[in-house]
């Protein structure tokens, strides 16, 4: 079993007007099933105060820890040490303004969700409960709303480094496929009006690197797909 854990991490503070570097640092290890934010957390609990990331909930359930963890997009809380190639090379998501450490802006990214205006839009007259969906409507959500917007699989798109100005990004484009398979809302016509266009949608060229990066194993390039089908099928 290992004893002691190498990492590599990330250092940048704006504040002092250095250069990002990366900084060598070596943690115990506590216990099985020790996962990569245990290590963190004691690095900044026992060693080095300084260090800044995101965490929460610690349950992979917020998103906020999202890193690249050597190489490869991913949480924090979720990813257990054990299986990790060492040093442990943790960097923040790419493609991001660094603010500090392992922390990145993320205005950008949620200005682009916002954009897809993600809640329910209906226009007939609300029931006198709830709208209802039969099993297999609700099913077809499956694999949608689980996105919790960690930022791992837009971070991980090329597309969307080089057209993250106007390419939407998967995490986006999944949420917007989420509300138009839903068959409570009744504005798939207006949607996918916002969506069609060259840059906000087809500059997925699918290559999949969302999908591999996608902590909760959903399949974003499979939502872009189906919208694109969606807009070709009503122009046929």
């Amino acid at each position: 079993m290992v004893d002691v854990i190498r990492l590599s991490v990330f250092r940048y503070d704006p504040e002092t007007g250095s250069k990002p570097s990366m900084q060598s640092y070596e943690v115990p290890f506590l216990r099985p099933g020790m996962k990569l934010l245990d290590a963190l957390n004691y690095i900044k609990w026992e060693l080095d105060g300084t260090l800044t990331y995101r965490r929460s909930c610690a349950e992979g359930v917020c998103g906020s820890d999202g890193l690249n963890i050597n190489g490869v997009n991913g949480l924090a809380c979720i990813t257990p040490i054990a299986g990790l190639k060492q040093p442990v090379h943790v960097r923040p998501l790419p493609g991001m303004h660094v603010i500090r450490d392992l922390v990145v802006d993320m205005d950008h990214f949620f200005d682009q969700y916002r954009q897809i205006q993600p809640w329910m839009k209906a226009t007939t007259p609300l029931p006198e409960h709830e709208r209802l969906q039969s099993p297999e409507d609700r099913a077809a959500l499956d694999g949608q709303y689980e996105c919790i917007l960690c930022g791992c699989c837009t971070t991980a798109c090329p597309s969307w480094w080089w057209n993250g100005d106007r390419f939407l990004g998967p995490a986006a484009l999944l949420q917007a496929n989420r509300w138009i398979v839903d068959s409570r809302d009744e504005a798939m016509g207006e949607r996918l009006d916002q969506l069609e266009d060259a840059f906000r949608l087809y500059r997925c060229h699918q290559i999949m690197n969302c999908m591999e990066a996608c902590p909760k194993e959903l399949n974003p390039t499979a939502a872009i797909d189906n919208i694109k089908r969606k807009i070709l099928a009503r122009k046929s």
